[in-house]
């Protein structure tokens, strides 16, 4: 029977007035009431050691001392508390147990550190695609056992969105995706997949279009040269001839700007990254892209105007730079109707040097935005038909501005035109030029048609 506060209070209080009763019939009721306190004091000193005893011991989930009144309730109370603990303990081991035993199951590894990188827990596929060791490895820096420059600066950058890949550090021919997502206080939850076949796939990808189209740029030119040669005495062959001819050439062009974008793409996505730092006017190459679009324009006749709001240079590599821009500004004039106007700017802010080509043509769903600068991807393909395009120009574009640190940003609205825009860090600009000016060049002016 368990009794509450009170009662035990009451117990005490009648306690103590029995002594004293005790004590005024003996007529010594001090001695008497000192003599039962110190009795009950003397109980108490040894019910906390058989307390202290049954809480220290290894048999603490067993059964209580056995006692009365107040130390029976305490014991009971704190052994139904152990017990409510024990069980709570037991499932949460139970589901600790479970997931570690699934997690083992998996393919891909799962890491678990804290927030400077101290490994607490992996299953079984970190031991085989890192190498981590059960023993030996608790408690390391995981910098020390993946010892990439490129991990140790993704972990401290705290920028996961992209996932990076990286060769084993245990078995040079893996090939590792890791994936790292914070959780708690800055903790790390580390995801690594074995995407060796995919690389092998995309390399095989790789090599077979750049030696395709290594093997077909010379027969194509071949064929392409005797077509301009029949096209250009078009005059002696039967009439009905002198179309197919012509279709023909137009399609050998189409080829061979295929094939250079191509091999162009190739070497930009096989590691072919070599960026030649040297300074390009950036200024200086837009105008003389500009005036390539205002031919490529002709009688379409569209307002093309450049503005320069910086002389600042970019470090980069020219070539490339001018393939990224050209494919840019010349897109704009094929998808940009008649009469249409193109916007060309070149400024510098806080962020860095920012290059803007709108147009006010049809724009773009927005639905096609993400996949545009794939291979190939085209939002309306009956539009590459008329123009001739490779489907390749904004993948070129891509990797272009990777290779200079950069990034496309592409806005557009249906019916109100398009904008891309080149984004590159401040690290690439260089001091400016003489000219300090901005100018503003309007390529369908008066004087840009003398």
């Amino acid at each position: 029977m368990h009794r509450n506060w009170s009662d035990h209070i009451k117990l005490l209080l009648l306690g103590i007035a029995l002594l004293l009763a005790v004590g005024l019939l003996v007529g010594q009721p001090g001695w008497v009431l000192a003599g039962g306190l110190g009795a009950y004091l003397i109980s108490v000193l040894w019910q906390l050691k058989r307390l202290y005893q049954w809480v220290h011991s290894p048999d603490f989930d067993d059964e209580p001392p056995r006692a009365f009144g107040l130390w029976g309730d305490l014991f009971e109370t704190l052994f139904r508390a152990q017990q409510v603990q024990l069980r709570a303990q037991d499932r949460m081991q139970a589901l600790i147990n479970r997931v570690q035993e699934s997690t083992n199951t998996l393919r891909d590894a799962v890491i678990m550190t804290d927030a400077n990188g101290v490994l607490e827990w992996w299953n079984l596929a970190a031991e085989q695609l890192l190498g981590f060791r059960r023993g030996s490895d608790q408690g390391q820096l995981i910098y020390n056992l993946i010892r990439t420059p490129a991990f140790k600066h993704y972990f401290e950058a705290k920028q996961y969105r992209d996932l990076l890949e990286i060769p084993s550090p245990s078995r040079a021919q893996l090939r590792l995706q890791i994936q790292i997502n914070l959780f708690g206080e800055d903790d790390r939850l580390i995801i690594v997949r074995d995407v060796t076949r995919l690389h092998q796939l995309e390399q095989m990808r790789r090599d077979f279009v750049s030696n395709v189209s290594h093997e077909m740029r010379t027969p194509l030119t071949v064929i392409s040269g005797y077509l301009e040669t029949m096209v250009e005495y078009a005059d002696q062959f039967p009439p009905r001839w002198q179309r197919p001819l012509n279709t023909m050439a137009q399609q050998a062009q189409r080829m061979e700007a295929l094939i250079a974008d191509l091999i162009l793409l190739a070497k930009l996505e096989t590691g072919e990254r070599e960026v030649h730092t040297r300074t390009t006017d950036v200024p200086a190459l837009l105008k003389a892209i500009r005036d390539d679009a205002t031919a490529l324009s002709g009688d379409r006749k569209h307002q093309i105007s450049l503005v320069c709001d910086s002389q600042q240079s970019l470090l980069g590599d020219d070539h490339q730079l001018r393939s990224a821009f050209s494919n840019l500004i010349f897109n704009a004039v094929k998808y940009t109707p008649a009469g249409g106007e193109i916007q060309i700017r070149w400024f510098v802010d806080s962020e860095g040097a920012h290059l803007s080509v709108r147009d006010n043509g049809i724009g773009i769903d927005p639905v096609h935005i993400p996949r545009l600068t794939e291979r190939f991807y085209r939002a309306d393909p009956s539009r590459h038909k008329e123009t001739g395009g490779t489907g390749l120009g904004l993948a070129i574009v891509k990797h272009v501005l990777l290779n200079h640190d950069g990034r496309l940003e592409i806005r557009s609205t249906p019916g109100a035109g398009s904008e891309f825009i080149c984004h590159f860090p401040s690290q690439r600009l260089t001091e400016e030029t003489e000219e300090t000016e901005a100018e503003t060049v309007l390529a369908n002016s008066p004087e840009s048609r003398q």
